[in-house]
């Protein structure tokens, strides 16, 4: 791109890339934009190999905008670990952060055996989308975000989806990607419907839910009106089997309200069901 964009004053950009596609072409546009007075960008980058910190920003970005006063932005990154490297805390980061950009930042990091799963974003969060969060997600309320992806090695307990609606408290659709078992004390809380009652989970905005990826205990969690409510679910994706065996081939009284609603249901691998229960379940299909 050889011309500047003088004109442009707002520019926003939710983007999913490469690290090549981020220094070749997304950088090189922003340059382009001497007059730009407020600069919204929400970037996930795969196969990137440093940390996108304050001084990257200031460096990269920030110089290039000298009329720039609202920014906000979000980088989420997923490093692959090849060789051993320095851990960053998270103060270290925002060390960073605070020589360079002045308005608030936070981090949310999590060193895993084969990669790094980072993300850096201004406050207050201004967009609607937040892929990959784990369970040490920062103790903030996102007040914008109605599209959330959360995924771990490490099993999702009942406290953490209080978090989560506690800090989510618009979300819409919710996507779980965890394989690990519930620890067995959260399992069993299913057992005793008194003790649960305190602590049923309210998501009021939620529309839809994807399950695919995850551990049975994460349906019964979700379809289980004794441990959380979806007086809005109306998609809902799951795995066969795991429904089956949740809803005790729809005749399981506990996991029936949150399906009452439903308009879309994805089962993979796809199944005809066309039994009476089946539709005394979900009766909206």
């Amino acid at each position: 791109m050889e011309n500047n964009l003088p004109d442009l004053k707002c520019f926003y950009l939710q983007y999913d890339c490469f690290s090549d596609t981020y220094y070749n072409h997304i950088l090189p546009l922003l340059r382009h934009m001497p007059n730009i007075e407020q600069l919204n960008l929400r970037l996930i980058i795969a196969n990137q190999t440093t940390f996108i910190n304050g001084k990257h920003i200031y460096d990269e970005i920030i110089v290039h905008m000298s009329r720039l006063h609202i920014f906000n932005f979000c980088f989420c990154t997923c490093m692959r670990l090849y060789q051993p490297i320095d851990h960053l805390s998270i103060d270290d980061i925002l060390k960073a952060f605070s020589n360079n950009i002045y308005q608030q930042v936070d981090c949310m990091i999590r060193y895993r055996d084969t990669d790094i799963k980072y993300h850096a974003f201004s406050l207050p969060f201004m967009f609607d989308y937040l892929p990959f969060i784990d369970n040490k997600f920062s103790n903030i309320i996102f007040n914008h975000v109605i599209r959330l992806e959360v995924d771990d090695g490490i099993s999702f307990e009942h406290e953490f989806f209080m978090r989560i609606s506690l800090s989510f408290p618009l979300l819409k659709l919710l996507h779980i990607i965890n394989l690990k078992r519930q620890t067995s004390i959260s399992s069993n809380l299913s057992s005793n419907d008194n003790q649960l009652y305190s602590t049923i989970i309210e998501f009021p905005y939620l529309t839809s839910l994807n399950l695919l990826f995850a551990h049975y205990d994460y349906v019964d969690q979700f379809l289980n009106d004794k441990k959380t409510r979806l007086p809005c679910l109306t998609k809902l994706a799951v795995n066969y089997d795991k429904l089956i065996t949740v809803t005790k081939e729809f005749t399981n009284e506990r996991t029936r309200l949150n399906c009452m609603k439903v308009k879309q249901l994805n089962i993979r691998p796809h199944r005809n069901i066309d039994s009476e229960d089946f539709h005394i379940y979900f009766p909206l299909l």
